[in-house]
């Protein structure tokens, strides 16, 4: 009997190493699943390319609120481009499996380890093109072109907010400036020509087009309906020739850039570059009191108004970071924001960034490049 219970001993071992318990079968499988073949790259792009985006939108908004408020306190405006973005990932995998069988009298039986090793690597690279150099700063005190202007007018953008922004006078009238460490505000009749232009533009009478000429090259036309228009439209049209000294009888004027009258047929338009834009820009700020108790900031207007005043924007500011905005920048130990809910400040700062692609303050020269790998 003994020995018969012997051998059923050993047949019992021998059989053991056949046997995989659940558990060991599990692991094989989720070995298997782990190591297959899988593309990261594909699931990337989807996430890279918005959070990319919305950082640069971000930045970009960042950037052009500080220039802004620098300034109001004649300090250098710096502007540094986004030049590429090389984004690497790399996964490495690995796995082991190892296993004993244990001979017939052993005490530990037989038993399988199985185990798995992930790493995941990402490297973005980011170049930074800091924008200077001949031509952009040509770019940057040129004025933008008259018909781009009123290109913009006529994609949709408001008459009285796109020109009282970029428009340094219409045929002489003069707008709102700043320059020479001081302050003007605008005109009556310019703040009038801007309301009647609206409400000109909203009606439809009042439109651009781009006309071709082998000696002048092209030329912006500015003109006004007369066919279709209601009588107290084609007034308002013809109280806007009154008011810029142009004739009554014409309908169509070619856009010119000049600081003074232009001809019979010529709307004389004395376009800001994107150096005043800034500056008129940077007008609507609230500047901390004690920065205008210590001169380091230029004063607001101090001869304007509640009636005068004409306010197309406003950049608030604080000692305390805000809460929500849309953009928001820390300098000189006061933060100034733009709020979320301003719409026109917003609309005004990102027509601000357009004006910037007019501009065309970029350049196909090598620049110097500062390249900073993030890891």
């Amino acid at each position: 009997m003994e020995r018969k219970q012997v051998d059923d001993g050993r047949s019992a071992a021998a059989e053991r190493p056949g046997r995989a318990s659940p558990t060991c079968l599990f692991l094989l499988g989720a070995v298997a699943a782990f190591t297959g073949c899988a593309h990261i790259g594909p699931k990337t792009i989807p996430v890279d390319r918005f959070d990319y985006s919305t950082a640069i939108a971000d930045s970009w908004k960042k950037q052009t609120l500080l220039n802004i408020v620098k300034m109001r306190y004649m300090d250098l405006p710096v502007f540094v481009d986004v030049a590429s973005i090389v984004s690497g990932y790399s996964l490495q995998t690995g796995v082991n499996v190892g296993g004993t069988v244990s001979s017939a009298k052993a005490v530990q039986g037989d038993f399988l380890t199985a185990g798995a090793q992930a790493v995941y690597t990402d490297r973005p690279t980011i170049t930074y093109v800091p924008l200077t150099g001949e031509k952009f700063l040509k770019g940057l005190i040129a004025p933008i072109d008259p018909k781009n202007i009123f290109y913009l007018m006529q994609s949709g953008y408001a008459a009285d907010f796109l020109l009282g922004l970029t428009v340094e006078s219409l045929n002489g009238v003069r707008n709102r400036s700043v320059g020479s460490g001081g302050m003007r505000e605008a005109e009556p009749e310019f703040m009038r020509v801007l309301q009647l232009l609206r409400e000109v533009q909203t009606a439809g009478a009042v439109g651009m087009r781009v006309e071709e000429d082998k000696s002048k090259g092209a030329t912006g036309v500015l003109f006004f309906r007369r066919e279709d228009v209601p009588a107290d439209v084609a007034e308002k049209a013809a109280e806007i020739r009154r008011l810029l000294k142009l004739p009554l009888d014409q309908q169509r004027f070619s856009l010119v850039y000049s600081p003074a009258r232009g001809g019979e047929n010529e709307l004389a338009v004395n376009s800001r570059s994107m150096l005043q834009i800034l500056g008129a820009f940077s007008t609507y700020m609230d500047v901390p009191e004690e920065h205008l108790e210590d001169n380091s900031a230029v004063p607001a207007f101090e001869r304007a108004t509640p009636e005068t005043r004409q306010d197309v924007a406003r950049i608030r500011s604080g000692k305390d970071k805000p809460k929500t905005s849309f953009a928001e920048v820390n300098y000189r130990g006061y933060w100034f924001w733009i709020d979320d809910g301003d719409l026109l400040t917003k609309r005004a700062l990102t027509a601000v960034m357009y004006f910037f692609t007019l501009a065309e303050t970029g350049g196909t020269d090598k620049l110097p490049l500062i390249t900073i790998p993030a890891q």
